[in-house]
């Protein structure tokens, strides 16, 4: 068993080579759909073939990197949905900070990401499970809220489910657009609309 270990290590190498790898190219221009294989496989310092080693396809590769980006996203919003200590206007606004700065980080796999999903079924299926897993977190504190008398009376899953897809079309808009608003304003504007929604305030 000692022995598989060293190999472990090494896949699991490979395999961030070649996930920093696609994204640096996607941030350097053109779509997922132009970008080759081969040339992902040569940024990562692989051949072709050893690629199909650690990813099916460029699909697989895809969606990969959004569940990657999807936890580091989620991670940033945990604070409000689980409900830890703080007051849920910090909590809210510090998501919201938190998921712009990321989300326009990684902005050029992002865009892929959606983009893909417009046509390829599959990978369609995958990001809206992704984004659900938000709508359900919101759904869970939402009811927590107005269980505590915090929250009005509301449809709670119909209300999350709008406001994670509000805030995953903006963010994509501002994206695709060249930013045509002030960022700190949009987050702004976003935690507004949340607070009220969930809060009345």
């Amino acid at each position: 068993m000692a022995s598989a270990q060293p190999s472990t290590a090494k896949r699991a190498q490979i395999q961030q080579a070649v996930l920093t790898a696609t994204e640096d190219l996607l941030a350097a221009g053109g779509s997922f759909q132009e970008l080759k294989i081969e040339r992902i496989a040569t940024a990562a310092g692989i051949s072709r073939t050893a690629f199909y080693f650690y990813f099916k396809d460029k699909r697989e590769l895809l969606m990969r990197l959004a569940e990657d980006i999807s936890g580091e996203l989620y991670g940033h919003a945990d604070a409000w949905f689980s409900g830890d200590d703080g007051a849920p206007e910090d909590q809210v606004a510090e998501a919201l900070r938190g998921i712009a700065v990321l989300y326009f980080a990684h902005g050029p796999l992002l865009r892929a990401i959606v983009e893909v999903s417009t046509y390829d079924e599959e990978v369609a299926v995958f990001w809206r499970a992704l984004l659900q897993r938000f709508a359900d977190a919101t759904t869970f504190r939402i009811e927590k809220e107005q269980e505590a008398g915090r929250a009005p009376a509301m449809p709670a899953s119909a209300t999350a489910f709008a406001l994670v897809w509000m805030t995953e079309r903006t963010f994509y808009q501002q994206l695709v657009q060249g930013s045509p608003v002030d960022g700190d304003e949009l987050v702004a504007a976003l935690d507004g609309i949340w607070m009220r929604s969930v809060y009345g305030t």
